[in-house]
């Protein structure tokens, strides 16, 4: 699947609609998480994110600065509909390209979900810190450093 990459303000109101729609079905359906998914960081975000044969989105996340005078950039809501074909970490790996070439970073950070450290860990990212509970799910702090040579 091909990646569409963009700005908040690029998305389309389908494209918003359907990145909206797929982060609640996984969040607050699947791993019934009550949450305040929209909480003012998309419209600084850039999304990335592809659609499946039926027009949904199969897969998103979204990367924003969280530390500009640092060079860390953040990247978050990372979803697919399917799980075990690669595509989650074809995602990823656009995000992390996303995080450089759009930002500049010098310094990717997430907060996993526990079960999920292994994903991230297949992309560099090592964990730095303890177990916190985040509504409600146990998560940890994630890192990953960039080289300024890849920057």
């Amino acid at each position: 699947m091909e990646f569409a990459v963009k700005h908040f303000d690029e998305l389309s109101t389908r494209e918003l609609y359907e990145i909206l729609k797929t982060r609640f079905e996984i969040f607050v359906t699947e791993q019934e998480c009550i949450c305040q998914d929209l909480d003012d960081r998309d419209q600084n975000a850039v999304h990335v994110f592809c659609m499946n044969e039926s027009g949904r989105v199969a897969a998103c996340l979204r990367v924003f600065v969280r530390d500009a005078d640092e060079g860390v950039v953040q990247i978050g809501r990372v979803v697919t509909l399917v799980h075990g074909t690669g595509l989650g970490g074809q995602l990823l790996h656009k995000g992390v390209e996303v995080a450089k070439e759009y930002f500049g970073a010098k310094k990717i950070y997430l907060e996993a979900q526990v079960y999920a450290i292994g994903y991230y860990e297949k992309e560099g990212f090592k964990v730095v810190s303890g177990e916190f509970l985040e509504d409600g799910i146990p998560h940890v702090k994630m890192e990953k450093n960039i080289p300024q040579a890849e920057a």
